[in-house]
């Protein structure tokens, strides 16, 4: 049985991620697997702490309660709901869980409307997706789930044989049935022999697909890219970390703020294994 996990900080962000996780659970048969790493923030230690761990938990435990039982109305009952409350490193108990769930996809909230959320659950979305090894998609705060029709891929044509996780790709657009549209960014003074020898690899191993190509001649990757994917109303972008490459550019800091703030497109990030 497919399992969509949702990691919760029980902000608004989250919750709305959570709806969003719900109805995708509906939409492809999936059970849920809801997470919340309860911990002190790092960096803040000149406040004095007025609550114990265990109050936290509790806290915590009586939270998650609400949210289950509201996400329970919400699917009907036609869907097995768990949950997981811990302490701990949020990226270090997502990938043990991870590792026991094998999720089908991971569900997170990519930013919230208070600093103080934008700080933490912002900053952990980001993390997550530079480093989870499983899918993960970063819900931005106004994203509602529709049946997932048009899916964007952002790709550099660099090492696409290693980086390019085709099964999970597949797999995606057959489950909704959905078109793939391969997003070619850069500029067009960039491309070399090694571009067209590795767009020509993308487009074999994708042709069962039948992906339509587009080239996007923006000066500003990111914006160029959240553009593209908002007036085409994609319903999902797909990026490829990878080090040293595409990833790296846009997560640095000014797409970081573009991504976590500012994308009305849910993002999901794809390693390969």
């Amino acid at each position: 049985m497919k399992k969509i996990l949702i990691a919760t900080d029980f902000s608004s962000i989250a919750s709305n991620a959570a709806n969003y996780a719900i109805d995708m659970a509906l939409a492809t048969h999936a059970d849920v697997f809801i997470m919340h790493v309860a911990n002190i923030p790092i960096g803040y230690s000149e406040v004095p702490v007025v609550i114990t761990e265990e109050e936290m938990l509790h806290n915590a435990e009586k939270h998650m309660l609400d949210l289950k039982e509201e996400l329970n109305a919400q699917a009907r009952g036609k869907i097995n709901i768990e949950t997981e409350v811990s302490t701990g490193v949020f990226f270090d108990c997502l990938n043990e869980i991870c590792d026991k769930v094998k999720p089908y996809a991971v569900v997170i909230g990519s930013h919230g409307k208070s600093a103080i959320e934008r700080i933490f659950f912002g900053s952990e979305a980001v993390n997550a997706m530079k480093h989870l090894m499983w899918p993960l998609i970063a819900v931005p705060r106004e994203a509602k789930f529709s049946l997932i029709k048009k899916i964007g891929l952002a790709c550099d044509f660099d090492h696409v044989v290693e980086t390019t996780n085709v099964d999970e790709i597949k797999t995606l657009v057959n489950d909704f049935h959905a078109e793939l549209h391969v997003l070619n960014i850069g500029k067009k003074e960039e491309y070399r022999p090694e571009v067209v020898f590795q767009s020509g690899l993308l487009q074999e191993m994708l042709k069962d697909l039948r992906p339509d190509y587009h080239f996007i001649a923006s000066e500003n990757t990111d914006q160029g890219i959240i553009d593209f994917a908002e007036q085409n109303h994609f319903d999902l972008l797909i990026v490829l970390p990878k080090r040293h490459s595409l990833m790296d550019k846009l997560l640095h800091k000014s797409f970081t703020k573009q991504l976590v703030l500012h994308s009305h497109v849910p993002v999901m990030a794809l390693h390969q294994g």
